[in-house]
């Protein structure tokens, strides 16, 4: 029996650093797994599309997918859009079995790719006791990805900062300016500042706007194609595979 197909959505963006970040990461998928077929849709702003990448799939012979949503937490696109979309091409596509994965956050690895991202910016283990981090997200309007961060930031706290914060891009506050002032109004020696953003755009830029406005020591890159991210990729994909052979063995 051949694999599912892998097939990652992300969001999409007008900034073009957004889509060859995302090709570069599931590139690295491919890399990681050899005889993965792993195929990238957006669900808007950038081509391909997801409905069109499952018409082609379907159209080529393949009869299962797994659809990985390209997102930090469970909001608005991993809860409606993505499953909109993947419903409407179940309809069209009644041959064609489409499941969704989960997303890919929280995860060690994430936390692990943050690591490797704040140590390329400077940050050394020793600099931790003195150094505040804010943790800084898109933002989202729903509550439960709101909660993920927050836990995500209280998590770090453990792990050797003098502090952490969460910060937000958008829809939620408070914004990562604040979030910088607030740690030095504490008298935190360092403020490092992390996106918890995977690929370049206008809200990691409004998160890099606010750190340099409100005087941050570090600035973090975003998540990226990082190793650790890839990996996650196929351990959310072989999750989800391990998903449907349970329901066919019940």
């Amino acid at each position: 029996m051949s694999h599912p197909v892998l097939l990652v959505i992300a969001h999409g963006s007008r900034d073009p650093r957004h889509a060859a970040t995302v090709h570069a990461l599931t590139q690295r998928g491919r890399a990681e797994r050899p005889g993965l077929r792993v195929e990238t849709a957006f669900l808007e702003f950038n081509a391909p599309s997801v409905p069109r990448v499952l018409e082609r799939l379907a159209a080529e012979g393949a009869d299962e997918v797994i659809a990985l949503p390209l997102l930090l937490t469970r909001a608005f696109h991993a809860k409606t859009d993505i499953p909109s979309v993947l419903r409407e091409a179940r309809a069209r596509l009644p041959r064609l079995h489409i499941r969704q994965a989960d997303v890919l956050g929280p995860s060690p690895l994430l936390n692990a790719t943050l690591g490797r991202r704040l140590r390329e910016a400077g940050v050394r283990p020793g600099d931790l006791p003195r150094t505040g981090l804010v943790l800084a997200s898109a933002g989202s309007s729903d509550p439960e990805a709101i909660a993920v961060i927050a836990e995500i930031a209280r998590e770090l706290r453990h792990t050797g900062w003098c502090a952490v914060r969460p910060a937000f891009a958008s829809a939620s506050l408070p914004r990562t300016e604040d979030a910088v002032r607030a740690l030095r109004a504490e008298g935190v020696e360092r403020v490092a500042v992390a996106p918890y953003v995977i690929a370049p755009g206008r809200l990691p830029d409004r998160i890099a706007v606010g750190a340099e406005a409100a005087g941050a020591d570090v600035l973090a890159d975003v998540l990226g194609p990082a190793p650790e991210l890839a990996r996650l990729l196929l351990e959310r994909y072989d999750e989800a595979r391990a998903l449907v052979g349970a329901s066919l063995s019940a």
